[in-house]
């Protein structure tokens, strides 16, 4: 017999569940498709879910893969480093030798990096170099874009030796030294492999939760795809090939029951259309990290905060899912989607992911999203909910009523 208390509570959950088949009578969904699960953390259980195992183009929320996938395979204390080397000899402040600048493919790098090189040849007793500067991109594969990307798009170049996303490092480092007043006699700029028994001179590094909060707050696909090529380096593979990382993905998707399915893994950071996830396997992927503090604790405080920072600064403002939705936001042409968490009007831990393909306005898909967001964070009177129409949009349908 059920207790008044577990009979209002289940009132509630039914209300909820009604709340949310009405959003989805939205007229929307007659020409578009749906991916939605929402999972109960603190319960353990599927709480709704609708075409959750519908193979969908994921957009940007590719890049919780890509970030649960290297917290789990690298860790929380994991680093993006560039080094540099040199061989030779150093006699009376000349060395006669090469320096070797080898990429890990941290985005982050910038002049400041550059600069911190220079002066630690001269720190080792350099004021004169007669040799070569190396840049060492090994590695990672020469492939320069991702599988899937379109052509006409602006997409990040993938070097693994960069400075502030432009193929300039050597050059920069050149100049460096002759700013720090190291004489260069006869150099040349060539590439190449650093040799193993080549000396260290310096290393600088960035975090993995430095790289993670660019990533995921505003949403950066050079520093998802610097990410995607960590995990393919992790399998000690060099050059590190995108199959690499792909092979890593897979093997946690296996690890969730998932392995079965038909997925697409192309990239690490959405841009390719070749991608083919589902809501199930992001929603079960935020369930994994959720229960794993060692992912959860670096993946939760990089994720945007709904009407507070972030791709999703914007939405929700006002709402009850205010400053309570962290989650990835996705968009290109014809999809729209949103996965991460919440916290319910009852308490409990919700993770969810929403996927919304062949919508022509990626604006529908935005609000329907927001919508699912205030019902689950208990707002009330959230009703079917359309896009308003764009300024420019508007002003054509009163052209073609007068």
């Amino acid at each position: 017999m059920l207790t008044v208390w577990a009979y209002i509570t289940m009132s509630a959950q039914d209300s909820l569940r009604i709340r949310l088949d009405s959003l989805l009578s939205n007229p929307l969904f007659e020409t578009t498709q749906l991916g939605l699960m929402v999972y109960d953390l603190t319960a353990d259980s599927v709480y709704y879910q609708r075409n959750a195992r519908q193979l969908l183009r994921p957009a940007s929320t590719m890049k919780l893969v890509t970030a649960i996938t290297a917290l789990d395979k690298l860790g929380g204390s994991y680093q993006f480093r560039t080094q540099l080397y040199h061989t030779g000899t150093i006699s009376k402040g000349r060395l006669d030798g090469d320096i070797y600048c080898v990429g890990g493919f941290d985005p982050m790098v910038d002049m400041e990096d550059v600069k911190a090189f220079a002066q630690q040849l001269h720190q080792i007793g350099i004021d004169t170099i007669r040799g070569r500067i190396v840049a060492d991109c090994t590695m990672k594969e020469a492939l320069e874009y991702g599988e899937g990307w379109c052509w006409d798009d602006d997409n990040p170049l993938l070097k693994p030796l960069m400075v502030g996303r432009e193929d300039i490092f050597v050059n920069a480092l050149l100049e460096e030294m002759m700013n720090d007043s190291i004489v260069v006699e006869q150099v040349q700029l060539s590439e190449g492999r650093c040799p193993a028994d080549a000396i260290p001179v310096a290393t600088r590094s960035h975090s993995i939760d430095q790289v993670l909060v660019r990533m995921m707050k505003q949403s950066d696909n050079y520093y998802a795809e610097a990410m995607f090529y960590q995990i393919a380096a992790s399998t000690g593979r060099r050059p590190a090939k995108a199959s690499d990382a792909r092979g890593v993905v897979k093997k946690l998707i296996s690890n969730l029951g998932l392995g079965s399915q038909p997925y697409k893994i192309a990239d690490g950071s959405g841009l390719s259309l070749y991608n083919y996830v589902s809501a199930e396997l992001e929603t079960k992927l935020l369930r994994y990290a959720w229960l794993h503090s060692n992912i959860f604790d670096h993946l939760y405080p990089a994720l945007p905060i709904a009407g507070m920072d972030g791709t999703l600064e914007k939405r929700m403002v006002n709402t009850a899912a205010e400053n309570n939705v962290r989650a990835k936001t996705g968009t290109l042409t014809g999809i729209s989607s949103l996965a991460g968490y919440c916290e319910a009007e009852n308490g409990h831990q919700l993770c969810f992911s929403i996927i919304n393909q062949g919508v022509m306005r990626n604006a529908d898909g935005k609000v329907f999203q927001d919508s699912i967001c205030q019902v689950l964070c208990g707002e009330k009177g959230v009703k079917e909910v359309k896009a308003k129409p764009s300024a420019r949009s508007a002003q054509k349908r009163r052209g073609r009523r007068r």
